[in-house]
């Protein structure tokens, strides 16, 4: 070998071996050891030379794009050999609809490899990264990639969200356009039923925020919110409808200043009863007093009742213990009233035994 890129490493009766540096395709091919003894000792070995894809790169790309149009990238990378794999990727998610071509070189060593990704532009890629990676094994496990970020064109998007999902009359409500678009959508327009505002001091429009004050039933109808931008322009409705005030009334007590504290239980409970949704009325503490007068009335008739009753029955017990007070002589004790003691009282007594033949019994 005839080169200087060749260099003989090691020579021995057992071993030779060579190097070569600055590595090209023409290198690949049969290489033969020949060891000259007797007989020539030969050996033959197979130089496979890989071909280094070059770094990808990414065309068909203009922008901006606009939402709709058609989009088409093409990938490409040659020096390959042998010919070299091609992966979409958008925002790390690869993409598998994809054309795949691989051309092999004039010289018939290496391939040109190709892919080419279509797809609709759509707002949702506006920023999206397109990468293009390509794999061989020459590379040992680091890829090369090209990348690409979209930039999509597109209408505004339009959204109003309203502060109170229950208007009444008398409450205030705000009213905010939300619009994404690009380009970013100029300042948008407040419309109500088809027209201008029809009353501009309640209804203040700051930005994209409508603010309405002072709600009342003319306030009722559809809002509209347009925003636009050089790709178009886009609308959303928001209908309006101001509802009565609920009113909740609470029962009312009324206590009066001059009754006492049982008085003021019992004008609570009444008034809790009769309280109306229109007027409460008060009354006069006297006529409330003399109301409840009644129930003293017939506890006093029962209390009065009672005491008769009583009095009367002390009365007649009276009388009847004076009709039979007093003292009670038998037909025996008569003559012991002056006796000096009680022997000579018996003795004295008409019923004593002396005179026994002449006792008589008296029954009462």
């Amino acid at each position: 070998l005839r080169d200087n890129r060749i260099e003989l490493v090691r020579a021995s009766w057992h071993e030779l071996s060579i190097s070569v540096s600055d590595v090209s395709l023409s290198d690949e091919g049969q290489y033969t050891c020949s060891l000259f003894t007797m007989p020539v000792k030969t050996s033959k070995a197979f130089l496979t030379v890989l071909g280094v894809p070059e770094k990808p790169q990414i065309t068909g790309f203009t922008s901006p794009v606009m939402e709709g149009e058609r989009m088409q990238l093409t990938c490409k990378t040659s020096g390959s050999k042998p010919a070299a794999d091609i992966r979409w990727f958008k925002n790390d998610k690869e993409v598998k609809d994809v054309k795949y071509l691989k051309e092999e070189d004039t010289a018939r060593k290496t391939f040109t490899v190709s892919s080419t990704l279509d797809f609709l532009a759509d707002r949702s890629d506006d920023g999206a990264v397109v990468s293009c990676r390509v794999d061989h094994e020459s590379l040992n496990s680091t890829p090369q990639i090209a990348m690409q970020v979209l930039e999509i064109h597109y209408t505004p998007l339009v959204k109003i969200i309203s502060s109170n999902s229950w208007p009444e009359e008398g409450q205030s409500i705000i009213l905010t356009c939300e619009s994404k678009g690009k380009p970013v959508p100029e300042p948008v327009l407040w419309t109500k039923d088809g027209g201008e505002l029809p009353d501009p001091e309640r209804m203040v429009v700051n930005g994209r925020v409508l603010s309405i004050s002072f709600l009342n039933k003319t306030d009722n109808g559809t809002y509209r919110c347009e925003a636009k931008n050089p790709i178009g322009r886009n609308s959303t409705e928001y209908v309006l409808i101001v509802h009565d005030v609920f009113n909740t009334l609470l029962p009312t007590t009324v206590i009066p200043s001059l009754t006492t504290a049982t008085v003021t239980t019992n004008v609570a409970l009444k008034a809790s009863t009769t309280t109306s949704a229109t007027a409460t009325s008060i009354r006069d503490p006297n006529a409330l007093a003399g109301q409840t007068g009644p129930d003293h009335a017939l506890i006093g008739g029962i209390v009065a009742v009672v005491v008769f009753v009583t009095l009367c029955s002390i009365i007649l017990l009276g009388r009847y213990l004076a009709r039979h007070k007093g003292t009670y002589l038998t037909n025996e004790a008569k003559g012991a009233e002056d006796a000096p003691d009680a022997d000579t009282a018996i003795i004295n007594a008409e019923g004593s035994q002396v005179n026994a033949e002449e006792k008589k019994e008296y029954f009462i």
